[in-house]
């Protein structure tokens, strides 16, 4: 679970100052404007994370309903069966997962406009199955395949009325080459995590940029006097 509170023009009112990152990975980004804490679940995929969301958000804590909630899973439920049955999730169930999720957080207080599903990036083959050779197993994931669970994904977004940034079809466009989006095929490459702020970050801003502030933005202080722009209301 990752908290960011936004202090590009000042800072944020009351509770709602966090944004919550439900992930199957790692998130390394950190941009300057919201500090961020990171709590991942790496090799996670939907049929676990449901499980333990109402333990990360509680309904009971009201208080302090992020403003933003991103869930980003994929990779792991798009496992081969065949090769990797412990973290595959059938595509079915994955689509469900989603869903069921988003239908939890609302249930928790937070609307569906707060949501943001992100799509699992493309899977370089060639790269992965390096890696999977080295671990002594054959390759067990194919980008076609991971597509498939991205297009569940977006479907599911559709079916819930959040936001969703499809990660695998952006990284792709026109065909570019992504392989310097992944370390190793699979995971994201610090560029890799840069991409996804830059992508993810416009659509956080958006929600964030509803909320009052707490205080002012600098230009704003009285200059002769900052104590009635500072110790004021916070709406100077």
């Amino acid at each position: 679970m990752t908290h960011c509170a936004s202090g590009v023009h000042g800072v944020l009112r009351g509770p709602e100052v966090s944004c919550v990152f439900l992930t199957e990975g790692t998130l390394n980004f950190e941009p300057a404007s919201s500090p961020l804490v990171s709590s991942r679940d790496p090799g996670y995929n939907t049929r676990w994370a449901k499980i333990i969301l109402p333990r990360l958000i509680k309904k009971e804590n009201s208080v302090e309903t992020p403003v933003a909630v991103s869930i980003f899973f994929g990779a792991n439920d798009s496992s081969l069966k065949g090769e990797n049955p412990k973290q595959h999730v059938p595509l079915d169930e994955y689509r469900a997962n989603l869903r069921d999720m988003v239908q939890y957080l609302t249930s928790a207080g937070i609307p569906q406009e707060r949501v943001i599903l992100i799509t699992p990036p493309p899977l370089h083959e060639a790269a992965w199955e390096k890696e999977c050779i080295l671990k002594g197993c054959k390759l067990n994931r194919l980008n076609a395949v991971v597509g498939e669970y991205a297009d569940a994904c977006v479907q599911a977004a559709r079916d819930c009325g959040t936001d969703v940034l499809d990660l695998w079809a952006l990284m792709q466009k026109d065909n570019q080459d992504f392989s310097s989006y992944l370390s190793d095929g699979l995971h994201l490459s610090p560029v890799g995590n840069e991409f996804l702020f830059l992508n993810l970050w416009p659509l956080l801003d958006k929600k964030l940029s509803s909320l009052p502030w707490l205080l002012p933005y600098w230009k704003d202080v009285e200059e002769a006097k900052p104590e009635l722009s500072l110790l004021g209301d916070g709406d100077h």
